[in-house]
């Protein structure tokens, strides 16, 4: 957790800046505990868009910070400058997490930190990044990368997804997901879901889907099946899957298996329940079945992630 530092420099994508000040500024209310120390860093005052800001702090001050943002940056054509692309490799040499938004990517790449690596950014810019720098193995077709200490996110919405991801990591699924509602923004997209949608995600409130998605995260715990949630919709199973979609960018099957995990992430993070119980409640039915799959989808079994997520979040002593 600690100082989330923003790298900020001349053309830096306005969007992507607010974003992340959004996520890691104001404290959401359910959280009891410390929140992070958002700064803004720069070498000088920056015109980011039509707007200029005067930064907390120079450049150097990313290295004492545990996480630095690296907003998209709009002139992927010119390479990013120097001092910039210094003070971020330095950062992660003492330590620090980095996080690219969009076409930040191409400053992470200028520093080496996506050397051997995988990563992305905008769809628009991905062959731009591969054929600049060939070392980096360019992922056109995910939201966002997360290597552990260098994460990379697709552009806009997916930055969005990033930076809850990076609170959901810190804070658990209850916190990301009590600031999501904050933001009016999805909970939670898997970072391999494809970042192309044919047509621009509506308003919340303003698509065929918009009473769906609460009924159906409320019988979480019931065997639902297309069938269900298209009869719900008063619309045909291809119907739904067309809608779904546009909307998600992904199944219904597979949002709905995404809710579950998530709830059962949500679950061994917050309560004792056995494995079991936790299989009951997300509508997996046994223990087998979650397992398989929150292994498949989480990377690790369903008692490993709560054993860490349990000494990640220990409190030390006082």
């Amino acid at each position: 957790m600690g100082t989330v530092a923003l790298a900020v420099t001349d053309g830096m994508l306005h969007f992507e800046l607010a974003l992340a000040c959004e996520v890691f500024g104001p404290a959401p209310a359910a959280v009891t505990g410390p929140w992070y120390d958002l700064v803004l860093c720069g070498s000088a005052a920056v015109r980011v868009g039509r707007f200029r800001l005067e930064p907390d702090h120079g450049l150097d001050r990313l290295a004492r910070a545990d996480t630095v943002i690296v907003p998209g940056w709009a002139d992927t054509e010119q390479d990013p400058p120097a001092d910039l692309v210094d003070a971020v490799r330095a950062a992660h040499e003492a330590g620090a997490r980095v996080a690219s938004l969009c076409t930040g990517a191409f400053v992470l790449a200028a520093a080496g930190l996506l050397d051997g690596r995988r990563a992305t950014t905008h769809w628009a810019h991905t062959e731009a990044l591969a054929a600049r720098y060939p070392r980096v193995t360019v992922d056109p077709d995910v939201l966002y990368v997360d290597n552990g200490s260098v994460l990379t996110s697709a552009g806009k919405a997916a930055a969005m997804d990033l930076c809850l991801h990076l609170v959901r990591l810190d804070h658990g699924s209850s916190i990301a997901n009590t600031l999501a509602r904050r933001l009016v923004v999805p909970p939670h997209r898997d970072g391999g879901q494809a970042q192309f949608v044919t047509t621009p995600v509506p308003a919340p409130d303003n698509h065929p889907l918009a009473e769906l998605f609460p009924w159906v995260l409320e019988r979480l715990d019931e065997p639902l099946t297309v069938a269900d949630l298209a009869r719900r919709a008063r619309m045909s199973s291809r119907n739904l899957g067309r809608h779904f979609r546009s909307v998600t960018g992904t199944t219904p099957l597979q949002w709905l298996l995404t809710q579950r995990i998530r709830h059962a992430q949500e679950l061994l993070e917050t309560t004792d329940d056995s494995i079991d119980s936790v299989a009951a409640a997300t509508g997996m039915g046994t223990a087998t079945t979650l397992r398989r799959h929150f292994n498949r989808t989480v990377g690790v079994p369903p008692d490993t992630y709560r054993r860490t997520f349990r000494a990640r979040t220990r409190p030390g002593p006082e």
